[in-house]
């Protein structure tokens, strides 16, 4: 038992094995808005509202809490342990062995299924706009095959073929731009993440006007809390918050960057805080704007409900640009979660946990190798597999995420109260404990096939670390 719980000792890499330090606090907030502003708010403020109504604002205020208080463990944590991995890394140097792998194991969760929901959301955007230009793709290369029946019940059957070739590009060419550099990579990133927020701008100064204080009652036509409705979703302020949720995380791949940081003990707290702190406002004012110039009923799960109102509104031309440039931006989430499970799969292959080959880098300092792995995987993901039911899932891998951060910030301040602490959470035993709670809270408002499902895929990870990955471990 005592090896299960046995805490990894952070060590200075040898200098071949060295990530090239090539970022500074501005690219690591843009990459941090990159991440956190894309398919959430573009998507599902139409989702939340249909879950909530009007009171979708507090699921913004409740969502966004939670990760702030989240955020701000991340940044004691960044800057006391500066090196890859993200939670991984903080709950192998603090809880132990097999918590680590359980935490690495559902941050494949998050990133994977990130990147290959939004790579699948930008196909349809680049399909559509290629219409417009009259190049029509065969039907059979822009989705993913179609299921239907029951897998449990043994009648699921393939009901439409298909391999989402759109979605298997944007990955190649993210990918490719990784391993081209990370400087090159993070340029190109504050130019688009620069794009997508004049992007919003624009929609909030066209929206703003038409606020009508009439669209906010009732205000909670389905109650505060987390009501269970058919096909097991779940309704209320609460239920919306749980899907929100997903509008608000991407501040972690921030600290994947560590060893590439030029003041990691600096920059990191700069830029996960200021990420999460600009991305509250922009999301709160964008909510209002939206919720105030429309009946929510009106958009309520438009898979573009931005572009939907501004239609409404009368603004047609004004919705065509802010879809248009919604799209072009829209790679930089990608762009964020793939660099993260990069690094995270990087420190895994490091520690053993994945052929230590991988882990080699290129002579720019980037890891080729790793990078590849990943983007095979995920274009995998986005090519064949259906995401509406198991995306989901990536909230409740961010969520045991977060938790297992915000525990290794009580436990390392009880262990050890006299570390150096660059960044120090403040009120660390009441904000530590507030995004515990509330990420245990919101992972019970999730779906019951979600949290079944995220079980199960835990429990295979179990064996895989039992009868693979323990034994390889080199801690």
């Amino acid at each position: 038992m005592s090896g299960l719980f046995r805490r990894k000792i952070i060590v200075e890499q040898p200098p071949e094995q060295q990530l090239a330090r090539t970022l500074s606090w501005p690219h690591l907030v843009a990459l941090g808005v990159g991440a956190i502003v894309g398919t959430g708010i573009l998507t599902l403020i139409g989702v939340g509202a249909d879950r909530a109504g009007p009171a979708v604002l507090l699921s913004f205020v409740v969502a966004g809490a939670i990760c702030a208080a989240a955020a701000l463990c991340y940044a004691e944590m960044a800057t006391m342990i500066p090196a890859s991995g993200s939670a991984y890394t903080y709950s192998y140097a603090t809880l132990g062995e097999v918590i680590a792998w359980v935490v690495g194991w559902s941050l494949i969760l998050e990133y994977s299924l990130v990147v290959a929901t939004v790579a699948v959301g930008w196909s349809g955007y680049a399909v559509g706009f290629l219409k417009g230009l009259d190049i029509v793709l065969p039907d059979w290369m822009t989705h993913g095959p179609g299921l239907a029946g029951s897998l449990s019940e043994g009648t699921l059957h393939l009901t439409t073929p298909g391999i989402n070739v759109p979605a298997i590009i944007i990955i190649a060419v993210v990918a490719g731009l990784l391993m081209l550099g990370t400087r090159e990579s993070a340029r190109i990133n504050t130019a688009l993440v620069v794009l997508k927020i004049v992007t919003l701008a624009l929609f909030v100064a066209v929206a703003l006007p038409h606020f009508d204080a009439s669209h906010l009652h009732p205000f909670a036509p389905l109650g505060y809390g987390s009501t269970p409705g058919e096909g097991g979703v779940k309704y209320g302020m609460m239920g919306a918050a749980a899907i929100i949720f997903f509008a608000f995380y991407g501040f972690d791949a921030i600290s994947t960057a560590a060893e590439e940081a030029k003041r990691p003990e600096r920059d990191l707290a700069i830029g996960i805080v200021g990420s999460m702190l600009a991305c509250t406002a922009i999301y709160m004012i964008v909510a209002v704007a939206a919720v105030g110039a429309l009946s929510y009923t009106r958009f309520a799960n438009s898979p573009e409900p931005l572009a939907l109102i501004l239609r409404e509104i009368g603004q047609g031309k004004v919705a065509t640009i802010v879809a248009a440039a919604a799209a072009i931006a829209l790679p930089t989430v990608i762009l964020g979660f793939l660099y993260g499970q990069s690094r995270i799969f990087l420190v895994m292959a490091r520690d053993g946990f994945l052929p230590p080959a991988l882990a080699r880098l290129s002579p720019r300092g980037t890891p080729v190798r790793i990078t590849a792995m990943t983007a095979v995987l995920v274009a995998v993901l986005a090519a064949l597999v259906p995401l509406d039911v198991i995306a989901s899932l990536a909230n409740a891998g961010t969520l045991c995420a977060f938790v297992a951060v915000a525990a290794c910030v009580l436990v390392s301040r009880r262990r050890d109260p006299g570390a150096r602490r660059p960044f120090r959470t403040p009120l660390a035993f009441i904000v530590a404990p507030i995004a515990i709670l509330g990420c245990l809270y919101l992972f019970t408002s999730l779906q019951t096939v979600t949290q079944v499902s995220f079980f199960v895929w835990n429990g295979i990870g179990l064996l895989v670390y039992f009868l693979y990955a323990r034994r390889r471990a080199m801690v």
